[in-house]
């Protein structure tokens, strides 16, 4: 498994120096293959790099190795542009800038040292002291070190370092978790617990408000205030989808689970078909983030991760198996009489999907437990 721990480095001014001089000569050098990439259509790297690598050398102040980080960089920019069909046959190349791209790192370019750091640089090698947190210290405690980017951000500079540590032993056997996740609500899972949104969605309106109410004044002033909230709202949805997927993880351990499974929503924002209004909000549900951040949060503590078909897994019944009514969060089965939340209804399927024998509900005299199963396992609302 890979994780990346974004160290913070306490540079000296002449390291800051030496640091953003070659960070301007890696930009420059990337800016001059991408200029041979859209002239030639190549972004295969050994195709580039025989192409590409001897002007580099004679024209560039980088070092060999750091030429061919350079290259690495471009094809790999480039190569997301094909995988998302932003490039497509028999049509130019689009030009993609640089100009404060970060500078990639490799096994042969930096160094670890106790609390410092070993870099590349221009004029020879500098030794940068870094600043570790528990969460960074843990990270590089348990894995090997791969590669890295060197990142400038808001006035300092930031080392993200890629580890690879191996998957903790999976458990043997257990029950299945199913986890649903929604806008309204963030996630529900079988066992019971569901996490509200409404919170995060009026926080994410009031961030769009805010956004359309400075753009269209267009003014300087407004225009400082857009670079100042830029990236608050992002940061506010990643902290909440960590919080929310480290409670169903933590719930999962307790209960012994051996396995999650989730809905594949892939291409899920191709078929939306609804009004501008909600397809914005839609757009903006970052419900792949928190699919991802449980699988490798699972992953570490040795539960396995399954993604399945979603079909009608919130339109079926949880107990009989047939399909039944769903009104906004409340959903009702004709067939068996079954009352309960619809999230919920959704997960228990999706675990019935994943192996697990989900715990039966009556088919006869079935109360109505839908107010009961929001209120008993509304664990958070985030």
């Amino acid at each position: 498994m890979m994780r990346t721990a974004s160290i913070k480095l306490d540079a000296s001014p002449e390291q800051r120096a030496a640091l953003a001089a070659l960070q301007s000569a890696f930009a420059n050098a990337c800016q001059r293959l991408s200029a041979v990439v859209r002239e030639h259509r190549v972004w295969n790297r050994v195709a580039l790099h025989q192409r590409a690598y001897s002007e580099m050398r004679s024209s560039t102040p980088l070092g060999s190795q750091m030429c061919c980080n350079a290259i690495f960089s471009v094809c790999k920019a480039y190569k997301a542009l094909k995988v998302t069909g932003r490039i497509p046959k028999d049509t130019p190349v689009p030009a993609i800038s640089f100009q404060r791209a970060s500078v990639h790192f490799d096994k042969r370019t930096y160094a670890l040292k106790k609390n410092a750091v070993s870099l590349y640089s221009l004029g020879g090698r500098v030794i940068v002291p870094m600043r570790l947190g528990e969460h960074q210290r843990r990270i590089l405690s348990f894995g090997r070190p791969k590669e890295a980017e060197l990142a400038f951000r808001k006035g300092n500079w930031y080392f993200n370092l890629v580890v690879e540590s191996d998957d903790k032993e999976s458990i043997a056997s257990g029950p299945v978790m199913g986890v649903d996740v929604g806008e309204n609500n963030l996630a529900a899972h079988s066992l019971g617990g569901i996490f509200g949104g409404g919170r995060l969605c009026d926080r994410r309106d009031h961030h769009l408000a805010l956004r359309r109410r400075l753009q269209s004044n267009g003014s300087r002033s407004a225009k400082q205030k857009l670079r100042q909230v830029s990236g608050k709202e992002r940061r506010h949805v990643t902290h909440v989808n960590h919080e929310t997927s480290k409670a169903i993880v933590r719930e999962a351990l307790e209960a012994g689970v051996s396995k999650i499974t989730m809905e594949d929503l892939t291409h899920i924002r191709d078929r939306i078909k609804a009004g501008k209004r909600m397809r914005g909000r839609l757009h903006r549900w970052a419900f792949r983030q928190l699919q991802r951040f449980v699988e490798y949060k699972a992953k570490s503590a040795g539960i396995a991760v399954e993604y399945v078909d979603p079909a009608y897994t919130s339109q079926t019944c949880s107990s009989c198996k047939q399909l039944g009514r769903r009104t906004k969060h409340r959903f009702a089965c004709p067939h068996c009489g079954l009352r309960a939340h619809s999230d919920l209804s959704a997960s228990r399927n999706l675990a019935r999907i994943g192996g697990t024998a989900v715990p039966p509900r009556a088919a006869v005299s079935t109360p109505n437990v839908g107010g009961a199963d929001v209120g008993n396992h509304v664990c958070a609302s985030q």
